[in-house]
């Protein structure tokens, strides 16, 4: 009997512990026992995003979070700057457009991330811009962006920063307040190794100020109500208790790992399926790779979707493939969340039989080889 293994950007594995905390008898909201639960995880959230701003729960995907922010920090005599280089920030312009927001969108080629002298040159050509909004770990391209770099050129314009840290938080470094980010936002599928339906927002008192002098055109996403139904540990709707306390017992095993291992063992992970991917004679795609997802090139004549199919129906290993002009091309591999050295070392091998099945040429066994070098040296390093 095969196991399966996630290996998808989102939605990721889940300990069996999280499922079984959220298995426990459901309880009500509207009472102590919630208030008590949800400021224990506010804490946790402020270790999570490296931040003392207020940190929103939102029942929904992180899409409601990132839109409540940018509609927020967006309102009427404001102009946004849109870093553009996949399909999330494609879908943040879409907000804007969809809103009415005052944007401008800045085209980042696929497979880049946003640099600070793109940021600072955009800026630059429009002194209107107030608010810059980036993708820190694009999913669509396993690209990063540097946001330690681009906080610096916002915080020298007084433009606020909006980053979309959906596939970032909890698996790559994320210091916010360090680095002076007013709104950062992830969701509860990625590295929090929870099934899909939070978001979480962290949000300063400069993004604040800005949210709270305009008046957003919503109702559901609009961040004034969580703020306000947080000063008594409250939701202002019903929030999804079980996956509240799901992410309560993940972010305390969080804290306890410690942020600084996580960011190390997905490092890791990464180098070590690249390593793999070139003694397999692949190609990552990138040119700017982040750490919490791997893409890889295809080789002519590989049939994407049947190799994901093998990959899933023989093997137990759900990997994801590209989507938009890289469908077809590309096939994703998630390092987030409850994934280990050894279930990487497992696709991997079968990544190289499910090529091989193809007509690959490859050497069974030579990446698997490649990524065990790796992952020796971070096991010495833990023991160390």
């Amino acid at each position: 009997m095969k196991k399966n293994r996630l290996f998808t950007p989102g939605p990721v594995m889940v300990p069996e512990e999280a499922l079984l905390e959220m298995a426990r008898p459901m309880e009500h909201h509207r009472t102590q026992w919630y208030r008590d639960l949800h400021k224990q995880l506010h804490d946790l959230l402020q270790y999570l995003f490296q931040t003392k701003a207020t940190c929103l729960v939102v029942t929904g995907s992180g899409t409601a979070a990132m839109e409540g922010a940018i509609i927020g920090c967006c309102t009427q005599g404001h102009k946004a700057l849109v870093a553009e280089g996949g399909k999330f920030g494609e879908r943040w312009v879409k907000v804007c457009k969809t809103f009415g927001i005052d944007h401008t969108v800045l085209k980042i080629e696929w497979g880049h991330g946003a640099t600070p002298a793109q940021i600072e040159k955009a800026l630059a050509a429009d002194p209107k811009i107030d608010a810059v909004i980036v993708v820190h770990s694009e999913t669509s391209t396993a690209s990063g962006s540097d946001v330690q770099g681009i906080a610096r050129v916002t915080r020298g314009r007084g433009a606020l920063l909006l980053v979309d840290g959906i596939t970032a938080v909890g698996a790559i470094p994320v210091k916010m307040d360090e680095w002076g980010v007013d709104v950062y936002v992830t969701g509860s599928q990625k590295a929090l190794m929870l099934p899909p339906g939070l978001a979480f927002a962290a949000v300063n008192d400069r993004a604040w100020e800005r949210i709270n002098s305009g008046s957003p055109h919503a109702l559901y996403n609009d961040f004034r109500a969580y703020r306000k139904a947080m000063e008594k540990w409250d939701a202002p709707y019903t929030p999804a208790v079980s996956l509240v306390r799901g992410t309560l017992w993940t972010l305390q095993s969080i804290r306890k790992r410690s942020l600084e291992a996580i960011w190390a063992e997905t490092a890791a992970l990464a180098k070590a399926t690249r390593s793999a991917a070139k003694a397999m004679g692949l190609q990552v795609y990138p040119a700017d790779p982040v750490d919490s997802v791997t893409a890889l090139c295809l080789p002519e004549g590989v049939d994407e979707p049947s190799l994901r199919k093998t990959m899933r129906e023989t093997y137990g290993m759900h990997i994801a493939g590209g989507q938009d002009q890289l469908q077809g091309k590309i096939i994703r591999i998630s390092h987030m969340g409850y994934v280990d050295a050894f279930d990487t070392l497992g696709v991997i091998a079968a990544l190289e039989m499910a090529l091989r099945a193809q007509g690959v040429k490859l050497t069974l066994g030579a990446g698997v080889s490649a990524a065990l070098g790796v992952l020796a040296e971070l096991f010495q390093s833990q023991r160390s």
